[in-house]
């Protein structure tokens, strides 16, 4: 399998990302001669990694029939200090809130989505470290 996308200049800093028919605009903070009309594309990374293991979460505790009434993925990245600048660790905080949730159900899902079914995870830990908690709220 392939994926392609398309990304066109804009002028500045700012390019306009086709993916899948879906426009994504990427830019600068104005502080950094952008425009700041879009996301930084290194912020993009952590927004793949919430939505990928976010998506696998979600669809295992449907299957395991866990109802689940909220579920918020925040993704921590830290920057290293030198050029060329990148995320040397990631962490992950996944919080879910409904009635009776089982805590053991809720660890399984998030164990198959680390280890076996999020792809953007499974790629970005061959190069960094990548960490997770689970809260309850």
């Amino acid at each position: 399998m392939k994926h392609t996308i398309s990304s066109e200049w804009k002028g500045g800093l700012e390019f306009e990302s086709d993916v899948d028919g879906h426009k994504v605009i990427t830019d600068a903070p104005i502080a950094n001669n952008g425009q700041n009309r879009g996301p930084s594309p290194k912020k993009l990374q952590l927004v793949a990694l919430a939505g990928c293991t976010g998506m696998d979460v979600v669809s295992i505790l449907k299957k395991m029939r866990v109802d689940v009434e909220k579920c918020n993925i925040t993704v921590e990245g830290k920057m290293t200090e030198e050029h060329p600048k990148y995320y040397e660790k990631m962490h992950i905080i996944y919080e879910f809130s409904g009635k009776d949730l089982p805590m053991d159900k809720i660890q399984k899902a998030v164990k198959l989505s680390e280890e076996t079914y999020c792809g953007v995870e499974a790629l970005y830990k061959k190069a960094i470290e990548v960490t997770s908690e689970i809260r309850i709220i």
